[in-house]
């Protein structure tokens, strides 16, 4: 039987052990959806990339968390292209990629330095957002968190947003509220079914344009993701929309810290870009990756 390549990245992250781990996948070429689910149990990462075709930039991409596939995953995106380049399965010197997904073309940006490949961009799906939940509804997922609507920061919005994966957004008075969050998962994972999203993304302000978060998606498979990509993406957009965070030129560039809870400190930029109309429209989510290992199944 023939041998399945992979490589582990730590995504978000510029050393091994900190960030978001994922599998990537290098040929999954011929796979069907059960031998890639299957894959993704067995690789046992909190999310697997999978490589199915390849033509010179483009590449068709599926990706995985334990419990089934996922439209989009930021930090296995920013793996994905920044392993592809250095394992030299782009052309070399390739400064844009698309991952092709079975809804839509995410293209990628590869930023060198010092002719080396440092970061990646990735453009996630469109922003949408959701009608503000009930206040009650609130407070439950306040309770279920370990904390309650004395913590709640005022200033800033919570609410109901997409960028490939829908999620909850509650707005905390500070990291350290923020850190000493105990869920209890049963609940959060029903209030999370009851509100048909993904993830519950608890978050602070740091500075103007920086925020320290955690997210908790138990309905995935996953009580804590260690950095995430498409929940801050999102997070980004209700920012924006919101109108508390400072712009530029039709654009706004923001710092979101994750992970230290976990130990697995990592860092992602949001770049949120505005329409004519003042209407978030796009968001890109970069930050760096590493190598951890690599193998065969």
């Amino acid at each position: 039987m023939a041998r399945i390549p992979y490589v582990i990245v730590d995504a978000f992250a510029s050393t091994p052990g900190a960030g978001n781990r994922v599998a990537i996948v290098l040929d999954a070429r011929g796979m069907d959806l059960e031998e890639m689910r299957s894959l993704a149990r067995r690789l046992g990462e909190p999310e697997t990339a999978f490589v199915t075709e390849k033509q010179g930039t483009l590449f068709a991409v599926r990706f995985f968390t334990p419990s089934g596939e996922v439209e989009f995953s930021g930090h296995a995106a920013i793996a994905l292209g920044l392993t592809l380049v250095r394992l030299g399965l782009a052309p070399e010197g390739s400064k844009r990629l698309f991952l092709h997904t079975p809804t839509e073309a995410l293209p990628v940006e590869i930023l060198y330095e010092a002719g080396e490949p440092r970061k990646a961009l990735v453009r996630g799906p469109a922003p949408r957002f959701r009608d503000l939940p009930p206040y009650q509804v609130l407070k439950e997922v306040l309770e279920a968190l370990g904390s309650d609507e004395r913590y709640l920061h005022r200033g800033l919005p919570y609410g109901i947003a997409y960028t490939g994966l829908w999620s909850l957004f509650v707005p905390l008075i500070a990291p350290g509220v923020v850190d000493a969050l105990e869920p209890e998962m049963k609940t959060l994972a029903e209030l999370s079914h009851q509100l048909e999203v993904a993830t519950v993304h608890a978050y602070a302000p740091m500075g103007p344009r920086s925020f320290y978060a955690r997210d908790f998606a138990p309905i995935l498979g996953i009580p804590e993701d260690p950095v995430t990509g498409s929940a801050n993406a999102a997070l980004g957009a209700l920012l924006a929309r919101a109108g508390v965070v400072p712009r530029r030129e039709g654009r706004v560039a923001l710092t979101i810290y994750q992970g230290h809870r976990l130990g697995n400190p990592g860092v992602v930029e949001v770049v949120v870009e505005y329409s004519p109309t003042g209407q978030p429209y796009g968001v890109q989510i970069g930050g760096e990756a590493v190598q951890v290992s690599a193998g065969e199944v």
